[in-house]
Formats: structure tokens, sequence, C-alpha cells
């Protein structure tokens, strides 16, 4: 049994990490053949290549992105241990990265994290946001430690990840306060509205043109919005009516002086926690996600 090379496993991790031979050349100060040279012969070791190479360029393969997530791990471990030595007991700032998808409301992030922020002043927290698939790649790869969606991991993924859930809640609808008719009921005041959605990427969609067929309410769909924020926005201006979850009504009327008209219990959205499994005792993941239940409880 071969013995693990650690000098070749960084040059192996600088080129994943920087995504090209080239930028761990400049990094190494090396030329980038002798990285080169120092990839092929680690790969030749292995008995397996690390990187599908495409039109010259360096994509991690299967094999590649686990041996990226464990050098990750390693060399994280050993910046820590030399900071540590350094430091002669003085606190050592970490750091946290959190992924959130884009159908996230800010606001309810804001209530998952903000006490765990508040009792953690040595940690640098990251927040990075984009859609689900991106996330769970870097996940995978170990660039984000936390990934908060509305949705978990599909049963059979090929990832080593777990995912919690966090709570669920029922959908709110909100319109500008002054073009409210106050004796329209609901679900018909939706009838002949603009209305704004969600993407197609959000958990809630499909449920949601769904229920509207179902209850035979037929308002018009004049924009579709990936980013929460973005759709609230334009709600709050008068282009139409818009939904968000009712455990966050309160902030919603009051922050986009909007006026709730009424909520189904009929479609429910649903929130996840997912990290890694090595980030499963994690202090920092336990306390956000006992955080978030205790919210939805």
């Amino acid at each position: 049994m071969h013995h693990l090379n650690y000098h070749h496993l960084y040059y192996f991790y600088l080129i994943a990490r920087e995504g090209s031979i080239a930028n761990a050349a400049k990094i190494l100060h090396v030329t980038p053949q002798t990285v080169s040279g120092q990839l092929s012969t680690f790969e030749t070791t292995l008995g397996y290549p690390l990187f599908d190479r495409i039109n010259k360029r360096l994509y991690l393969n299967n094999k590649g992105k686990l041996a990226y997530q464990h050098a990750s791990d390693i060399f994280q471990k050993g910046t820590q241990l030399s900071e540590l030595l350094r430091a002669d007991n003085e606190t050592i700032e970490q750091t946290f990265v959190v992924g959130m998808t884009d159908a996230i409301p800010k606001v309810l992030a804001y209530d998952f994290m903000h006490n765990t922020m508040k009792d953690s002043p040595n940690v640098r927290f990251i927040f990075r946001e984009g859609p689900f698939d991106s996330l769970i790649s870097d996940l995978a790869i170990n660039l984000i430690d936390l990934i908060i969606a509305d949705r978990g991991i599909a049963p059979g993924t090929q990832i080593n990840a777990n995912s919690y859930f966090l709570g669920e809640s029922h959908l709110s609808f909100f319109i500008k306060q002054v073009e409210h008719n106050k004796h329209e009921t609901f679900p018909d005041v939706l009838n002949g509205k603009n209305l704004l959605l969600p993407g197609v990427k959000s958990g809630i969609t499909l449920g949601l043109t769904s229920w509207l067929e179902a209850n035979q309410v037929f308002p018009k769909i004049v924009a579709e919005f990936d980013d929460s924020a973005l759709l609230k926005l334009f709600g709050s201006e008068g282009f139409g009516v818009f939904c968000a979850p009712t455990a966050i009504a309160s902030h919603v009327a009051d922050h986009y002086k909007v006026e709730c008209i009424g909520e189904t219990t009929d479609i429910t959205e649903r929130f996840y926690a997912i990290t890694a499994k090595s980030r499963a005792q994690h202090t920092l993941v336990n306390n956000i996600v006992a955080e978030a239940r205790a919210l939805f409880a």
C-alpha cells in the first residue's frame, strides 16, 4: 500500500481550489509545467485520474471531488493548528459559510441565524446566495458549511450530506394597501388581479398554480421572480398581489407597507438545513437548526 504524498496532495488541492494549473503555479511560485508534472505523478500513484480534461480545462470528477473534500479538511486543520501554535492561547477566529437559495425570505434567514451570530463573536460568518444545485455542489467540495433551502436532498442523491427539516409555514397573500377592496372575499379577490409568482425553482410554485385552478381563481400572472426579496419589492410598488410564508406575515406587512388579504392552509412551504455529514456534530450547525425549529414550534 502506498503512503499518501501530502506534497502532491497540496498541489492537487491548489489546482482544484484555484480552478487551473496556471493559477496554482502563481501561488506556488513555480512553473505550470512543474505543477502539471506533480499532478500527473499524484494521479499515477493513485491509479486513476482526479480531473476530467475537456477543451484544455480541468473539471473535478467524482473521485476528484471526494479527494478535494478531504484535502480541504486536511489543510484547513493544518492551518488551524499552525495558528493555534502561534497564537499562544489567544482566541482564533473561525469562518462559517452559509449558503441560501434565492427563494428563502431574508428575514427568515435572519431569524434562523442572528442569535447564533451574537453568541459566536469569534466566528466570521460568510453568506452566499445561489441556485440549489450550485450550493449543493459547493457543499460537496467543502466550500459551504450549511445550506438553508426550501427543499431537502432528494432520496438517492449521491452526496455525503444530511438534511434537517426545520419547519413549515402556510402561505399568505399581500397587496399594496391603497389597492385593496375590503368588500371582496378571499380567494375570490384574486380573480383578475395582477399576480407576482415565485420562479419555477421555488418549492411552492407548482402547488400554488394548482391551488388557483382548484379554487377556480384566475389572476393575471404578470411576472415571476427567483429572488423573493425582489418579488416583494415589486409587490410593494403595486405591480400585483404576491405571497409569502405566514410565519413572516407581520414583518412583510410592516416592512413593505402592504396588507395581508388572505391565507391558505392548503399550501405549505417547508424549510431545511443541509450540511455535510462531517459537519453533523458542529456546534454552530446544531445551534442554527435548534433556533430555526424553535421559531416554527
